[in-house]
This record gives structure tokens, C-alpha cells and sequence, in this order.
């Protein structure tokens, strides 16, 4: 017998002695069915309506759904929470929002959660963006644990820092789901794309046309996340490698077009020329200034914007070449999909991979990975068949990134 099985009688032992004593109020003690009985009498009926209060256990895989939910590594463990029934209050607790993926990415989550599949699973959904101050997120999820909600899922302002939150989420059997910007933890689930890989698949991109040597202009994004981390130490690792000889100036973009593009023209004052191009985010203003300041042709390796996507389509037959990699704004509906179905018991990996998608300048192609008639700020990859996230640009687009109280 296993430790969790003898303590359903010690419990009930202890339940009685306490009624006699007096220590529970009457109405507790008096005609009170067991607690580890449903009605009908079925125990593991019980145990998939109650919450332990432990949070996740460690099972043993596979997990539901493999080709949405996929395990970030062949030892990613898996967990599995206490089965509950539908409807929930899930809750979505952004950090910044001053950016056009921060903004699509919160219409995305509005957006998902009025769609037919979703919007039955849902008895509430709230949306919050407490800025660049960890504290006022924390603050914002502990607030939905204590409120009773079910499922949180955030995209965090640090990588670390969290521990207190997921204590109280796991004693409250509350799902916490980070995405994007993930946490250096394996005690939650986590949805994402692999930021490093990313990052070396620009690298290598660049290293292919560059040869091994050159000037590369390097664009950083948001300061002290994860994601702008990851995807700087993989491309460094190509670029850096033993035999490149490569120069790198570093600028910081923040994701942000006009902060990349004025980063990119401030650099180009000083430098000149570079032989190459790699920028986080806020690729639309990084590739602008190096057309606005008349620079030769040059690799550009990129995010996944609308209007990036456009100039490399554009200036290809001028020679410019590029790598375009998305990462996707649905992660956040990725991310909800599987609070919902953690929620209903089923096993899922802790750490999630979502693939990444690419286009670069032989493959783009008008209506397909990138829309001429769409803005430029709109990020191109969102939908996710295998998951069933499928939302239109003009459904996401249609929502506010305002908070919903």
C-alpha cells in the first residue's frame, strides 16, 4: 500500500474523533457523507471532482493530443492535475503591452475564447497587463488565485521570481500557465517555442550567406526576458563558434518597430555599413532604416511581422535576402487550450514545444505567409490546425487589447 492510500483512514479516524470532541462544528459531523465517497459511492468519482490541493502529479506519458501538445525533449516529464467539469474562470495576466505582438497577442486570447469550441469551457475570462514591474504581475496573479479562478495563463515579465505564486497555485489547485516569456522552472507547465533554436536557425541563415566573416548589426529586444535571452546566446553560439570571425554590434529594439528603426539608423550614423542584418522583433523598423538610409542589399534575418515580410517579398529582386521566423501570437491560445484540458484531467507535458514557422525569400508568397491588404504591425503565423486554434487576422484584429474586468 502506498503512502497516499493509508491516509484515507487515518483522515476518517481522525474526522471521527474530532466530531465527538466537539472540535467540528455540528453541521459538519452530522450526517455528513465520507469525504473520499461521491454520491453513488464512487471514490475515484470524488477524486476527479475534488482538488487534492498538491497540485500536479508527475505520470507517465504519452500525453493527450502529441501533435498539439508536444513534449519539449524525449525526458520533458508529464503531469496530470484533478479531472473537474466544465464551465471555468480562466484568467490571462499579460506584463507589457506597448508593443504590436504584445497587442495581437491579447486580441488573440479574446478572440480564442469566443470561439464555438472554447466559449462553452469558459465561465469567465478576465485579462489583465500589469507593464515591466514583476511585482504588480505576481500581485495579479495571486489576486485571480484568491478570487477562485481556475486556470491562469501569463506571459512573464522575469524568468524567475514565481515561486510564491506557484506554491499558492498548486495549494489552491489552480493551473499557471507561462508561454512566451517562460520561467526557469519545471514546477508549472510551459508553452513555447524553442528561443534558442531560433536563434541559431537565424544564425545559421546569416553564416550561410556571410561565409563565415563580416559586420552583423545585432537587434536585441525586451531587456531581462527569457525569450530576448535565449534567442541571443543561439545565434551567438553559430556566430561565435570556433573558425567565424564574425564583428557583432549590439542595439537594443525592444521589439518595438520605431525603437529598432531608430536603434538601426543611430548604428548605421557610427558604423556605416554592415554586412548583415539580425533583429528580435520590431524587424518592420529594422529593415526600414537600412532602405531609408540607402544601404546596399544585404541578409536580414527576422520575426515573423506583416510588414517585414512585405519588404523582403519587395526587395528580393534588388537582392535582398531574408529569413523570416514567427513567433506566433496564438501561443496564447495554445496556452489556454491546454489550461482547459489540464483542467479536465488529461496528461499533459510540462514543458510544451510549438513548432516554428518559417518563410524566407524564395517561399514567401502573397496570401499565404504574409497579406498585402493586412497592416504591417499584423504578426503572420496564428494558426495552429493540430491544436484547433484557426482565427482569422480579421477576427483578431477586431479585439481590443484593453483589459477585461
Amino acid at each position: 500500500m502506498s503512502i497516499g492510500q493509508s491516509r484515507g483512514p487515518a483522515r476518517r479516524a481522525v474526522a471521527v474523533l474530532s466530531c465527538a470532541l466537539g472540535l467540528w462544528g455540528l453541521s459538519a459531523c452530522k450526517g455528513k457523507p465520507d469525504s473520499t465517497q461521491a454520491a453513488g459511492g464512487s471514490a475515484s468519482a470524488a477524486a476527479a471532482q475534488a482538488p487534492s490541493g498538491r497540485g500536479p502529479k508527475i505520470v507517465s506519458g504519452p500525453g493527450f493530443n502529441p501533435e498539439c501538445f508536444a513534449p519539449w525533449k524525449q525526458d520533458t516529464k508529464y503531469l496530470q492535475w484533478t479531472a473537474r467539469k466544465p464551465p471555468f474562470r480562466l484568467a490571462l495576466v499579460n506584463g507589457y503591452v506597448g508593443n504590436a505582438w504584445r497587442i495581437q497577442m491579447v486580441k488573440t486570447a479574446k478572440a480564442f475564447a469566443k470561439d464555438p469550441t472554447i466559449a462553452p469551457l469558459l465561465k469567465e475570462f478576465k485579462v489583465v497587463s500589469t507593464g515591466t514591474d514583476v511585482a504588480a504581475q505576481l500581485g495579479a496573479i495571486e489576486d485571480f488565485i484568491n478570487q477562485g479562478f481556475d486556470g491562469i495563463v501569463t506571459l512573464a515579465v522575469s524568468p524567475d521570481g514565481f515561486d510564491r505564486v506557484i506554491r499558492l497555485a498548486d495549494k489552491r489547485d489552480v493551473i499557471l500557465v507561462p508561454f512566451d516569456n517562460v520561467l526557469d522552472t519545471d514546477k508549472v507547465m510551459q508553452v513555447n517555442e524553442d528561443q534558442m533554436a531560433m536563434g541559431r536557425q537565424w544564425g545559421e541563415f546569416l553564416d550561410k550567406q556571410l561565409g563565415g566573416k563580416g559586420k552583423v548589426l545585432e537587434v536585441r529586444g525586451l531587456q531581462g526576458n527569457s525569450v530576448d535571452r535565449d534567442r541571443h546566446v543561439g545565434f551567438r553560439q553559430v556566430m561565435e563558434a570556433p573558425g567565424k570571425s564574425y564583428t557583432i554590434v549590439e542595439v537594443v529594439g525592444g521589439w518595438d518597430d520605431g525603437k529598432a528603426q531608430k536603434a538601426v539608423a543611430d548604428a548605421l550614423a557610427v558604423h556605416r555599413e554592415f554586412d548583415a542584418l539580425f533583429a528580435q522583433g520590431g524587424s518592420t523598423g529594422a529593415v526600414r532604416a537600412l532602405l531609408d538610409a540607402g544601404h546596399k542589399p544585404i541578409p536580414v534575418a527576422t520575426e515573423a511581422e506583416n510588414g517585414v515580410r512585405k519588404l523582403i517579398a519587395k526587395h528580393h529582386e534588388q537582392g535582398m535576402k531574408g529569413l523570416s521566423l514567427g513567433q506566433s501570437p496564438g501561443l496564447a491560445a495554445i496556452a489556454m487550450k491546454a489550461a482547459l484540458e489540464g483542467l479536465q484531467g488529461k496528461v499533459l507535458p510540462q514543458m510544451i514545444s510549438v513548432p516554428i514557422p518559417a518563410a524566407d525569400h524564395t517561399t514567401l508568397k502573397d496570401g499565404e505567409n504574409f497579406f498585402s491588404q493586412l497592416s504591417d504591425n499584423f504578426f503572420t503565423p496564428n494558426e495552429f490546425p493540430p491544436c484547433g486554434v484557426n482565427i482569422s487576422g480579421v477576427k483578431i484584429m477586431n479585439e481590443s487589447e484593453a483589459d477585461v474586468k
